[in-house]
């Protein structure tokens, strides 16, 4: 009776967790690469202004983080933090909904990042604790978060071709208090041990190739976090459709899960900075093609290419990091490398874009995106050279 008990209990909490995963990315998936489109063409915002507010939420979660990881810590209760978050976060987004000034916005913007910087971590580190735990493979749990990003852009973009844009904030707010009721059900797992930043730090700037990385993964990683908020725009500013905004995340995020599945074997085969550095090559030419203004059907087409750039870069760079940093301190070398490439990237590549829209256009935004990135790829060049050992 008991071990019949367990493996319910087991297949119940692997279901919350993929369940979590997937309405959670469903959310992000459906609001955040259009919600651009709709504060230019519904509201009528500048690019200065919708800089702001699609830059604002990667430094508040830098900030905000910490604290949610404090809070989990004392109450050693973070499913419970993680339904208190899904459903701030659905609630404050579909308060975009009422606004009209680029200041509502802004604080909006704020308060969804301020509960989504607990979402993510925290939902991470339950189903990274319960594998290592109680076995199972946490990629084929967080997969589901890919499939919800691709599947809602799909769903929303032809919703909204037919509803409206409003529909965006509509789905958002269900689907995450849909979530939470996932979340409530997932494992009580502790959060992950706390990271000393500054004084992981103070090792870390000693690793032959940390910082050089860390800007590589600025340059590179950033207009990628950076796309998925202007990559709409562009489709519709070479004659698109907000369907076909869907049907190209459907394509673009969809075509990473296989090349995530081969990056392990490519890796070990090639060498981690050889996939670094044909991922970041490839990622680069991908937004100087964007930058020609390309008819539609040949972004659909080229959406491929995301799956080579992101789906090969993500997982071999968090690999690489892991690799050079000194045991004691791996957790604070993933925690710095996450900040500069979803923070410190993801807010400077949004903010220059809505300039360089107002300055020039869309297509000024993925030249500057291509010619950044291709910056990074002659220095991961470099890298390798210094580091013949890790090429192979």
């Amino acid at each position: 009776m008991k071990k019949a008990r367990d493996i319910y209990m087991k297949q119940r909490s692997f279901f919350s967790m993929k369940g979590y995963f997937f309405l959670l990315y469903f959310g992000l998936g459906g609001l955040f690469p259009l919600l651009t489109v709709y504060l230019q063409s519904d509201v009528g915002l500048s690019g200065a202004q919708i800089g702001v507010i699609t830059s604002i939420g990667p430094v508040i979660m830098i900030m905000v983080q910490p604290l949610w990881g404090m809070l989990s810590d004392y109450t050693r209760k973070p499913k419970i933090i993680l339904v208190i978050a899904s459903i701030g976060a659905g609630c404050s987004g579909f308060t975009y909904l009422f606004a009209a000034e680029h200041f509502t916005f802004v604080i909006i913007a704020s308060l969804v990042a301020v509960f989504q910087s607990a979402m993510i971590p925290l939902s991470d580190s339950i189903a990274m604790n319960y594998v290592k735990r109680n076995g199972g493979d946490y990629g084929k749990i967080r997969m589901w978060g890919a499939v919800g990003f691709a599947v809602a852009v799909w769903i929303m973009g032809n919703l909204s071709d037919l509803l409206g844009l409003e529909v965006i904030f509509y789905g958002f707010a269900i689907v995450l208090l849909m979530s939470s009721f996932f979340a409530a059900n997932m494992p009580n797992e502790p959060a992950a041990p706390r990271v000393d930043v500054k004084e992981g730090m103070r090792q870390l700037v000693k690793v032959d190739g940390f910082i050089l990385f860390l800007i590589i993964t600025f340059l590179v990683y950033g207009p990628i976090m950076a796309n998925n908020f202007y990559f709409g725009v562009l489709i519709q500013s070479v004659g698109g459709t907000l369907a076909g905004v869907g049907f190209a995340f459907l394509l673009a995020a969809g075509s990473e899960v296989p090349f995530m599945r081969w990056a392990g074997a490519w890796i070990q085969k090639r060498g981690i900075l050889i996939i670094l550095f044909s991922a970041s090559f490839v990622s680069g030419a991908r937004w100087i093609f964007y930058a020609t203004g390309p008819d539609p059907s040949w972004i659909y087409i080229t959406t491929v290419m995301q799956g080579f750039s992101i789906g090969l870069f993500v997982p071999a760079a968090l690999q690489y990091v892991t690799d050079i940093a000194p045991k004691d301190v791996k957790a604070t070398a993933v925690s710095i490398y996450a900040a500069v490439g979803n923070g410190i990237g993801a807010f400077f590549f949004s903010m220059t874009a809505g300039l360089l829209i107002d300055f020039h256009s869309i297509l000024a935004v993925y030249l500057f995106y291509g010619i950044m990135t291709l910056t990074g790829t002659v220095l991961l060049f470099i890298l390798a050279r210094k580091q013949p050992h890790i090429v192979k």
